[in-house]
């Protein structure tokens, strides 16, 4: 059931039998296409439309005129006319009456590109090289209202939106998924401050290199989140967002504490758990589906004075799928022991048919690590053909998991590309990979693996196992579901030549074989997926089941029509497609 914004006022003095005559004694109109509630907004004669649904939002159609809506806070009896204009939290900007969008656009004074413009090229072009769209136009907003006017012009015109913020969704869902959307991309929004509290203010456009360098530079404090430096913060935690450090901090996601949004009617707000709480529910974990995130709070951790980065090359993992899944059984038992392994221990598994490694951080000391985790983790494995412990600063370690990039990414002019498939599936710590399961996958790498003729990888990270700051978030604290997993894997294919077509006849068939491998081994296993992996050749259907659990997705659906009816904030496996 959704938690609604009228639901916190239900101690308070407002009457929900207040006769509507009287109304205009009791409430005023509604400045943000909200209803109810402690402040009593009425949707009567507000341009968001005159009913107020049984969760607080103005509207005109049957989801808000229907079963539930508050008679006290406008009418309830038949539909009225859709919006045309739109009212905010701020004083709004003049009704766009043009009649196209390019036109609404420019009588708003939105900065945007055109195909005819002589950068559209590059703003357009997608991080996975193996898409190709053309939006109906970019967005470049400078201010918030430009993104709320942005929004309207897009609604008014029947056109969906989506938002860029790194631009590194596997599928381009950030330029819409389709040609024809409008793309908001917020490079402009650069800012990163940190407040008394130490709750640092980040800009929806920031990447995760210069988040990371800047929160340190100004108090020496961290963020739980990803290695590669060039992703966005918007896609990576409104979706989750894993690190090594998230065994120890949580997601991503779990450092949010408020956000500034622009809504598809074109208003902006601040919500937190208590402030709009059914949209901070659903904007952590299904972002995309719901708005625009300008602005980040997110709550900072001090940065460890020591963090200690290692890392084992194990051989001869290619050669036998029985002994390799043993190896493999033995690794998953030791990420499972609670008497050695805890919340200071971030580890992952790479493999690609030549090299196998297992490496991660500790926030421990390295003789720690050396007396109980070196000696439990290799204890049955083959001995290392290399190895390292290294303490490091926190700027240090979060440099070298970059893989040779620089932390400090450029805000503007963005240029790293790649052309690949990726799959990815989630391994529930009640039901972990049997060594039939291991055999299957190692048995599939070997005989089309070894020898593939395009390159790919498998990365296995822990998410779970003893202590994990992850799990410990109850399912229902967000729109994240995957709170029970023991793995997250993702297979991934690519090619070395960009400027040739994909070949998706070589790539495709064997990184679906390395799910199917699991997934045909384990029958009875449910096995989701993580959305900011997003793999587009599911269904809607497919895409909903695989990324929210059915009590997490059908509560996003209720919202979805409470904030979004007319989903003006779309891709291909948006909430509600």
């Amino acid at each position: 059931m959704l938690v609604t914004l009228l639901s916190l006022a239900c101690l308070g003095t407002v009457s929900l039998a207040v006769p509507f005559d009287q109304l205009d004694k009791r409430a005023t109109l509604s400045p943000d296409a909200t209803c109810g509630g402690a402040k009593a907004y009425t949707c009567q004669a507000s341009a968001f439309g005159n009913c107020c649904s049984v969760n607080g939002w103005c509207g005109s159609t049957a989801a808000y005129c229907g079963t539930g809506c508050q008679s006290a806070f406008g009418t309830c009896t038949g539909q009225t006319t859709p919006p045309t204009t739109t009212s905010k939290t701020t004083p709004p900007s003049s009704t766009p009456t043009a009649s196209t969008l390019g036109d609404c656009l420019a009588s708003k004074n939105v900065p945007i590109r055109l195909t005819s413009s002589s950068d559209f090229s590059q703003l357009a072009k997608p991080y996975n090289l193996r898409f190709s769209y053309t939006p109906a136009v970019i967005v470049l907003p400078e201010t918030t209202q430009h993104v709320s006017d942005a929004v309207t012009c897009a609604a008014i015109n029947n056109v969906k939106v989506q938002p860029r913020s790194g631009g590194h969704s596997y599928a381009a869902f950030g330029l819409g998924g389709q040609s024809g959307s409008m793309v908001i991309d917020l490079q402009n929004f650069q800012t990163v401050t940190l407040d008394t509290k130490n709750i640092a203010k980040v800009g929806g456009g920031v990447r995760l290199g210069n988040l990371a360098q800047a929160i340190y530079n100004q108090a020496q404090r961290a963020l739980p989140h990803g290695t590669c430096p060039g992703v966005g913060i918007g896609g990576h935690a409104t979706h989750g967002g894993y690190g090594y450090s998230s065994r120890a901090w949580g997601l991503s996601l779990d450092t949010i504490v408020g956000l500034d949004v622009v809504l598809a009617n074109g208003s902006y707000i601040h919500t937190t758990s208590t402030a709009y709480p059914d949209i901070y529910y659903a904007l952590r974990g299904a972002g995309d589906s719901f708005g625009i995130v300008t602005t980040f709070y997110l709550q900072t951790l001090p940065a460890p004075a020591t963090v200690i980065n290692w890392s084992f090359s194990i051989p001869n993992m290619f050669k036998s799928a029985a002994t390799s899944a043993n190896a493999l059984l033995h690794i998953q038992a030791f990420a499972q022991n609670a008497s050695v392994v805890d919340r200071k221990l971030g580890m992952g598994m790479y493999m690609d048919g030549y090299g196998f490694s297992i490496s991660g951080t500790y926030f421990g000391s390295l003789a720690d690590f050396n007396a109980k985790i070196k000696p439990e983790l290799l204890r049955t494995l083959p001995a290392p053909t290399a190895s390292s412990a290294t303490p490091m600063t926190w700027i240090q370690s979060l440099t070298a998991l970059a893989n040779g990039q620089p932390l400090q990414q450029p805000t503007k002019g963005y240029d790293q590309h790649d052309s690949f498939f990726a799959k990815s599936l989630v391994v529930p710590a009640s039901s972990p990979l049997t060594q039939s399961t291991w055999t299957a996958y190692f048995d599939h790498m070997i005989r089309n693996g070894v020898n593939a003729p395009n390159p790919w990888f498998s990365i296995i990270n822990l998410y779970g196992g003893p202590d994990s700051q992850i799990n410990a978030k109850p399912s229902t604290s967000s729109a994240y579901s995957d709170r029970s997993a023991l793995w997250v894997i993702q297979h991934y294919g690519f090619t070395s030549n960009t400027a040739a077509p994909f070949p998706a006849d070589a790539i495709i068939p064997f990184v679906q074989g390395l799910n199917n491998a699991i997934t045909n081994a384990q029958p009875g296993t449910v096995f989701p997926g993580y959305s900011n992996y997003v793999d587009p050749t599911l269904t809607p259907q497919q895409a909903h089941a695989a990324y929210y659990d059915a009590p997490t997705y059908s509560r996003l659906v209720g919202i979805k029509q409470q904030v979004d009816p007319g989903k003006v904030f779309w891709n291909p496996q948006a909430v509600g497609t």
